[in-house]
């Protein structure tokens, strides 16, 4: 069965990227917004979709060698959920939980694909964490 190799480097550094910006707005953005607990969840999103978008990384590393050690990707995959039930626990925002129920069917999506042996589209799971990283910055 021939594979394709898929480039997602310039996805890969956008993602963290547009993550880590979104982290730094909200602590800048913290003092301003109102009350203690508002504050302490956005911070909580935004750190949390970082640590989204580091799983993210590292599953597209995985998934360009899946064919030569597909344990890794799984072992990815079961941080990646560990962490989006992180964010999904932590929240009772309907954005926030929308942009983690897509989050979590572009994730199975690919788990589905590794487990029939086919090259799995990370796309829409970098669309979906786009969108969580939107959700988590403050207005």
């Amino acid at each position: 069965m021939a594979t394709r190799r898929v480039q997602h480097r310039p996805h890969r550094r956008r993602n963290t990227a547009t993550a880590l910006a979104a982290a730094a707005v909200v602590a800048l953005a913290g003092p301003a917004l109102v009350g203690c607990d508002t504050v302490q969840k956005a911070l909580d999103c935004a750190q949390l979709a970082v640590e989204i978008s580091n799983d993210v990384d590292d599953l597209q590393d995985a998934v360009t060698g899946a064919a030569v050690n597909p344990e890794d990707a799984d072992k990815i995959l079961d941080t990646l959920n560990e962490d989006i039930d992180k964010i999904s626990d932590k929240t009772d925002n309907a954005d926030i939980e929308k942009a983690v129920e897509d989050l979590r069917k572009a994730v199975d999506n690919v788990q589905t694909a590794i487990d029939e042996g086919k090259a799995p589209d990370l796309k829409p799971v970098t669309d979906a964490l786009g969108e969580l990283t939107d959700v988590c910055s403050p207005g």
